[in-house]
């Protein structure tokens, strides 16, 4: 039940890493604390999720947007018609957000909504925080819209579900780029025609680019963060003039190294995978020799990363 004590438990379970699923005006979401790398890094393998695609940042308002996001003077205008609703704007991300790298995909934008739900309201309320939301399904399966969904698809995966009952909307939010022109990444809920009526002109309409798997924000399609340094994978030892990015116990090394999980953990990985590579970039490495990762669980998520780090740069 929605009640009171409910919320409270839901926002408990977020503070402590946990992953609760509640309702929103859309579908149901399946909430982690957007602050918390490992919460998102198991949101990803409750949801059997194939890439580490960037998520949804939802807040309870537009202070608390503004707070982790850039508005220009289109995205205040698109917030103040629509928010709270089922509408998602991406937008330059503030270098102290406070979000996870692997929230956003080691991106330097983020996806950002306010909820039109009472119960999705007073959870953000209660934990006064960026919480990532995507849908409280199993990846490819069909959206749900009631709690008894979300329990079919989730059972023993995830730790709280709140039932607020059917969901209104029934499809996800339409997400608009305001990282210039405003473009229309997905439809979803929110009509074409009623945000151009509100910005006076016509939406671009984002192009789909052939890396159908790396999207810019969840339903566009883009390239992921990648180091600028080169990237040799399934490293047995660094070479010479290498930064070494280890997983689980490491060679000795006199060099710059980052450990994505000494105790060889893929949750500690994949939330440490990002923030890795850019502290390696920063330090100045001209190659960075990575360290087999499994490629069972998350580890496959991990190991397409490294691999697209790894591809050619043109």
């Amino acid at each position: 039940m929605a009640d009171e004590a409910s919320i409270e438990a839901a926002a408990a379970c977020l503070r402590a890493g946990g992953l609760a699923a509640f309702p929103t005006e859309t579908v149901y979401g399946l909430g982690a604390d957007a602050g918390n790398g490992e919460a998102v890094a198991r949101l990803y393998a409750a949801k059997g999720r194939p890439a580490f695609n960037p998520l949804i940042a939802h807040v309870a308002g537009l202070a608390a947007a503004r707070r982790i996001a850039i508005f220009d003077a289109d995205a205040e205008k698109l917030a103040a018609a629509f928010w709270p609703g089922p509408l998602t704007l991406v937008l330059p991300k503030r270098p102290d957000a406070g979000v996870a790298d692997l929230a956003v995909a080691g991106l330097d934008t983020i996806a950002v909504r306010v909820p039109d739900h009472p119960v999705a309201q007073a959870l953000l309320k209660a934990f006064d925080g960026p919480v990532v939301a995507p849908s409280a399904n199993r990846s490819g399966h069909v959206s749900p819209t009631d709690a008894d969904h979300v329990l079919a698809d989730l059972r023993g995966r995830i730790d709280l579900i709140i039932d607020g009952g059917p969901s209104a909307v029934g499809v996800e939010s339409t997400i608009l780029s305001c990282l210039g022109a405003p473009t229309l990444l997905r439809p979803g809920g929110l009509a074409r025609e009623q945000i151009e009526s509100v910005l006076g002109h016509t939406l671009a309409s984002a192009a789909v680019p052939a890396d159908d798997d790396a999207p810019l924000a969840p339903g566009m399609l883009a390239s992921h963060y990648a180091p600028k340094a080169g990237v040799r994978l399934d490293a047995q030892a660094p070479r010479d003039g290498e930064a070494l990015l280890a997983f689980g116990p490491a060679p000795a090394f006199a060099g710059t190294t980052f450990n994505l999980s000494p105790r060889g953990d893929l949750i500690e990985a994949a939330a440490n995978l990002f923030s890795h590579l850019r502290a390696l970039d920063a330090a100045g490495a001209n190659t960075i020799a990575v360290m087999s990762v499994p490629r069972h669980g998350l580890g496959e998520a991990i190991n397409d990363r490294l691999a697209r780090a790894a591809a050619p740069k043109e």
